[in-house]
């Protein structure tokens, strides 16, 4: 158990120093969907295009990298008790299902399921853009509007054994479902 923690405790400094670590920007204002926009590294290059559909019964964001391929897709799945979007890779099959159960009026609970991999919970304010995405207890992303000056910005870092776009997808339907009127 102390080994565990250890563990845990040195993963989570090395996430915090960069190791390995992949910072992207988003444009917050730029959820909208039907809207077309980009994910870009820290140093302002293109990386993924987000290509909201708009006119549709179920809200929908396809992923897209610089090449054109796509390598997700995020969906809304309405008639569901609980709030909740799919992800799906570019062959359309589940790689990740996030969800918000309610707690209490002020705080919701959010997770990530994923069918070939660890569940991974998400820990901190949503709505304010300051959270971290863990897989028991080891930071796996970091979402923060901290390392941008820029109004309505946020950073996303990702750790290297991390999938980048299912992470990424995670943030846009997490962000889809926190903010549904933006």
């Amino acid at each position: 158990m102390f080994e565990e923690r250890r563990a845990r405790h040195q993963a989570n400094r090395a996430f915090e120093h960069g190791d390995g670590v992949t910072r992207y920007r988003l444009q917050q204002k730029v959820l909208a969907l039907g809207d077309d926009y980009w994910i870009d590294d820290d140093a302002g290059e293109h990386v993924y295009k987000v290509d909201g559909k708009a006119l549709r019964m179920r809200k929908t964001f396809h992923i897209e990298d610089r090449t054109g391929r796509r390598v997700a897709t995020v969906q809304s799945r309405p008639l569901r008790i609980k709030d909740s979007m799919e992800i799906e890779d570019a062959d359309g099959n589940r790689i990740a299902m996030v969800k918000k159960a309610l707690v209490n009026p002020l705080r919701d609970r959010w997770h990530i399921e994923q069918p070939d991999g660890p569940d991974l919970a998400v820990h901190g304010n949503v709505l304010d853009h300051e959270y971290s995405i863990e897989n028991d207890g080891v930071k796996v992303a970091e979402v923060s509007k901290k390392w941008f000056r820029m109004r309505d910005t946020y950073g996303i870092d990702v750790g290297p054994d991390a999938d980048h776009a299912t992470v990424l997808a995670a943030v846009i339907a997490i962000d889809t479902m926190a903010h549904p009127g933006d």
